[in-house]
């Protein structure tokens, strides 16, 4: 990906398209709804304001193809989960996702998290309300499966996702406004000791004593 800025470029759209997308991230995240204009983009982009507007009628238009593509990326990660062989596997290749989603692309992060009002709009349209409802539904499979794998306590699976995200999301802004003094490595450590203290809260007491016999285990058979 190239970098915003510089001097003006012909305009090709399938190859500027990551560019402009990267660019009016930055310039929205920046300068607010207020300070976004499709001539800043344009001059962030390294095209004409004219040249822009042939391809996007306004920077709505723009705004929402970001919301798309932050959502697309978000998906990716995610979903690589599903490559989990049981139900605790995926669960934790999830919630791993979620967390490096959250470390590799800040920016998208916070635009997938963006009420629709703060981008200017009325309401997001169909398709990515409908990707946003996918990721949703996708939180809720992963803990009812493990529900019915015995693995936590039955429960409602969309309120203990709930509680996972607020979780989850704590840390992450908590770690991109400099409130940690650690490295990813150091925050990755603490996010899995944190997990692992609200894990204890909602699961079955079978689930919490096959962990500790586990880590147990580990601690044993790494002394000998």
């Amino acid at each position: 990906m190239t970098s915003c800025g510089g001097v003006f470029t012909v305009f090709t759209m399938s190859d500027q398209r990551e560019k402009i997308l990267s660019c009016a991230c930055e310039l929205y995240l920046n300068d607010g709804l207020d300070g976004f204009s499709m001539r800043k983009l344009a001059r962030s982009v390294g095209v004409t304001a004219p040249a822009l507007y042939r391809h996007y009628e306004s920077k709505e238009h723009v705004l929402i193809d970001v919301v798309r593509e932050a959502y697309r990326e978000f998906t990716g990660f995610l979903y690589r989960a599903l490559e989990g062989r049981t139900p605790e596997e995926r669960l934790a290749k999830a919630g791993d996702g979620y967390i490096e989603f959250g470390l590799r692309h800040p920016r998208w992060y916070r635009i997938v998290f963006t009420a629709a009002d703060r981008l200017g709009l009325d309401e997001l349209p169909a398709d990515v309300e409908a990707q946003g409802c996918a990721i949703h539904q996708f939180w809720v499979d992963r803990l009812r499966e493990c529900m019915d794998a015995g693995l936590l306590r039955r429960g409602d699976p969309a309120a203990i996702g709930m509680t996972i995200w607020a979780h989850s999301h704590g840390l992450i802004t908590l770690y991109h406004n400099g409130h940690f003094q650690t490295d990813e490595e150091g925050f990755c450590s603490l996010c899995d000791a944190s997990w692992q203290r609200l894990l204890e809260g909602v699961a079955t007491d079978e689930y919490i004593g096959d962990l500790k016999r586990r880590d147990f285990a580990s601690v044993t058979a790494g002394s000998t």
